[in-house]
């Protein structure tokens, strides 16, 4: 009976939390923190869980201190969560001007906003958003001010993740005045809830980890578990290719080599400094849809946009995608700029202009996107895309264009050259005067090298940069190892067929393993490129975590090998699908500035901790595909051999999923509360309920259950365990896609 109302409130909280992220959604956070997660009935929902699940290990009599230091830190948890509800306080206090203010307010409700007492005075110093060298990026955003508390006046600073403590109160910077003369800082003191809650979580790592390492622990037995030796693979991945209708002979183009040393250029783009040829790749990429055209480079169609602008508005390089824009104009699958206007007029314009005004219907979402990608060869032609003229004055570096409104303080002599440039280029490009070209161009990139101050990025993230653009990691890596992946499936049940105990022969086996090393070098490679080039680690996006998914795939097949040499298939399989997913989704690929709240190393091992407890999640989930496969195709077993085969197989790869298992489970529990460790010294609250941190938490919980195999034994069949897991990675899915493309919230970098 106890068991059961164990379980009835497990899944009940379980249900709740993914409604309550639903119900977020359809309403906002403020509804939701107040009806549901700031409820006393929530509160005690958790309490009756606790309550339960702690007379049940008492009624069980659990004597492994191992699971009982488990299950004791989620319960020292939740007292920390429960007293920092009850005994801390937290709130927004605005500084503007040199008006000292004590007062802090809290929200409510979704209309209603308290207002509160500190025990000082807080008064504003400055406030100061610190840039990116030459850009408008901010890395930063810093307030100084001064805590006057009677007769002692304490000076003070907080920026991103910087927090100063005063007397038990901590102050966050949160936000500013849109002209950045007043600051908001978060404050927040809780000196209960957050030294028990902190002692929870090193209780949760230390106990985590010991599962893995306790010599009589379950993870330690399956390691030697000869069934491991004995796993046969079959399953079925589905991939599909898309075939696009080659287009006319292009127009008038630049030489190559005039086109690359153009590309050798520095721009102001997408808020940092880098090579024309990273605008130039991502120009033709948002036109085409591909990477290059007609054969040309990158560079070539940009510098022919430029130069031969009445000829390219006549190429057929427009990629229109959807069909339901084709359909209502009458349009073809690639189209010219001229094709969208008629008789004079923009027939896009009326769309775009509605959609601005609030019609989000399909044709008009559809309408504004094709309207986005014609801008962009609007401000190509008229030059204002073209920031490549920097000037510095003092430490304050400004990149213009060559249709920006110049000001008099840059001097005459520059003012005729930023005007000139093109012109000149023009002229020589036309008349085919390709030395005197090149050697205009050798001018400009001096004159940036002389001008840009400390902007210019290093030689060594401009050739790491100029790599990542020429070669497509990504694209080469998701064919290669889906194909390599499809090859060793097909050994795999060739071998099968023929009733060998082995998967692959050892000699395949050693073939695949050299290449799935050469596939994660290269990747691993092209994550240091753009960890180079950025100055961040690979893992800022939606884009660099499914490469370093697909890296942690591969690294723990190739660890993995020794044990069970079946996972060769999973890693060039899972690896490729990640990177396929990455190459062919709506995942932006651009390299681009970190905000300044996510430059953490915290966030780091946060994110790199939370990828892999994904990666060996998503092995598990073969697993239980291949399983439910076997299952079927050998379901008309009749000798009792065959039969035994078949189960002898169910167990195997029930013992490699659970392999899996144990270590995804610690590390997602390490990297769910280390982000909570992180989120409490970034903006002062270790849990916020945002949909990500909420359904990372659904999915942790949904995974511990096929742990607890001494309450619930149907787990310990074979079939029962290999459906659950195949359910329980719609979890996966869902905390991962539909958090970033449905739900929303602080996490969301879709």
């Amino acid at each position: 009976m106890l068991k059961k109302i164990v379980i009835t409130i497990y899944v009940l909280i379980v249900v709740l939390l993914a409604a309550i992220t639903i119900i977020e959604n359809a309403y906002d956070t403020t509804f939701v923190n107040q009806h549901f997660y700031g409820s006393w009935w929530f509160s005690l929902l958790w309490a009756l869980l606790t309550a339960a699940g702690i007379t049940y290990i008492v009624q069980r009599r659990l004597k492994q201190w191992g699971l009982l230091l488990l299950h004791l830190s989620f319960v020292v948890i939740l007292l920390g969560a429960w007293l920092t509800h009850v005994t801390s306080f937290k709130g927004t206090v605005h500084l503007r001007g040199d008006q000292p203010t004590n007062q802090y307010s809290v929200m409510t409700s979704m209309t209603d906003t308290e207002h509160h007492t500190l025990p000082f005075y807080v008064r504003l110093d400055r406030f100061q958003v610190v840039n990116t060298v030459g850009t408008l990026a901010p890395t930063d955003y810093v307030t100084n001010f001064v805590i006057i508390d009677g007769a002692k006046n304490q000076p003070a600073q907080v920026s991103m993740n910087k927090v100063y403590t005063y007397r038990g109160v901590r102050f966050y910077q949160a936000s500013y005045d849109t002209d950045e003369r007043g600051s908001y800082l978060s404050v927040n003191s809780d000196p209960w809830g957050l030294p028990v809650t902190y002692i929870g979580y090193a209780l949760l790592f230390f106990s985590l980890l010991w599962l893995l390492l306790e010599p009589k622990a379950t993870f330690r037995r399956l390691l030697k578990s000869p069934l491991l030796r004995k796993g046969a693979l079959m399953f079925v991945l589905v991939a599909f290719s898309s075939f696009l209708p080659t287009a006319s002979q292009a127009a008038t183009t630049v030489d190559r080599a005039t086109a690359d040393k153009f590309g050798r250029l520095f721009i102001n783009y997408n808020n940092r400094i880098c090579p024309i040829q990273t605008f130039a790749c991502d120009y033709v990429k948002k036109l085409y849809g591909k990477r290059t055209y007609e054969g040309l480079t990158p560079e070539q169609v940009l510098t022919s946009w430029i130069f031969f602008p009445r000829e390219w508005r006549n190429e057929p390089i427009i990629r229109v995608k959807s069909s339901e824009l084709r359909e209502h104009f009458g349009l073809s699958d690639y189209e010219s700029v001229h094709s969208f206007f008629r008789e004079g007029n923009y027939i896009l314009g009326p769309y775009a202009h509605e959609y601005a005004e609030g019609q989000t219907d399909a044709l008009h979402k559809v309408c504004a996107e094709m309207d986005a990608k014609l801008q962009v060869c609007m401000f190509l032609q008229e030059g204002s895309a073209l920031t490549i003229f920097p000037h510095t004055a003092g430490a304050n570096t400004i990149w213009y264009s060559p249709a920006d409104s110049l000001p008099s303080s840059l001097g005459q002599m520059n003012i005729l050259f930023f005007r000139n440039a093109f012109p000149l280029l023009y002229d020589q490009i036309v008349s085919g005067d390709v030395s005197s070209a090149n050697h205009v161009l050798d001018k400009m990139l001096s004159y940036q090298q002389q001008n840009a101050g400390q902007s210019l990025p290093t030689p060594m993230q401009v050739e790491a940069e100029r790599i990542y653009n020429v070669v497509p990691f990504a694209t080469i890596l998701a064919m290669a190892n889906l194909a390599l992946g499809f090859l060793a499936l097909f050994l795999t049940i060739r071998r099968l067929m023929r009733n060998d105990g082995k998967a692959l022969s050892r000699k395949a086996d050693y073939v695949l393993l050299a290449l799935l090393g050469v596939s994660f070098l290269t990747l691993t490679f092209s994550l240091a490129l753009r960890w180079i080039v950025s100055g961040n680690v690979p893992l800022s996006n939606g884009y660099e975590s499914m490469l370093s998914v697909a890296w942690f795939v591969e690294l723990l097949s190739i660890v993995a090998y020794r044990k069970a040499r079946i996972v060769l298939v999973f890693g060039f399989l899972l690896s490729g699908f990640f990177l396929l997913v990455s190459h062919i989704s709506q995942m932006d690929p651009a390299i681009g500035p970190m905000m300044p709240v996510l430059n953490s190393p915290l966030l780091s091992i946060h994110v790199s901790i939370i990828m892999m407890s994904y990666a060996l999640l998503s092995l598990t989930f073969i697993c239980a595909l291949t399983a439910v496969l076997i299952h079927f195709l050998m379901r008309k077993a009749i000798s009792k051999a065959e039969r035994d085969l078949r189960d002898e197989r169910l167990e195997a790869l029930q013992v490699l999923s659970r392999l899996f298992l144990y270590p995804s489970i610690t590390t997602m529990g390490l990297g769910i509360f280390i982000g909570a460790i992180w989120a409490n010294i970034s903006w002062g609250a270790y849990w916020s309920w945002d949909p990500k941190e909420t359904w990372a938490l659904i999915t942790f919980m949904i995974y511990a259950v096929v742990l607890h195999t001494q309450s619930l034994p149907a787990f310990r069949r074979p079939m029962v365990y290999h459906l659950y897991m195949l359910v329980a990675f719609l979890s996966i899915v869902m905390t991962y896609f539909g958090v970033n493309y449905i739900l929303g919230g602080m996490h969301s970098y879709a």
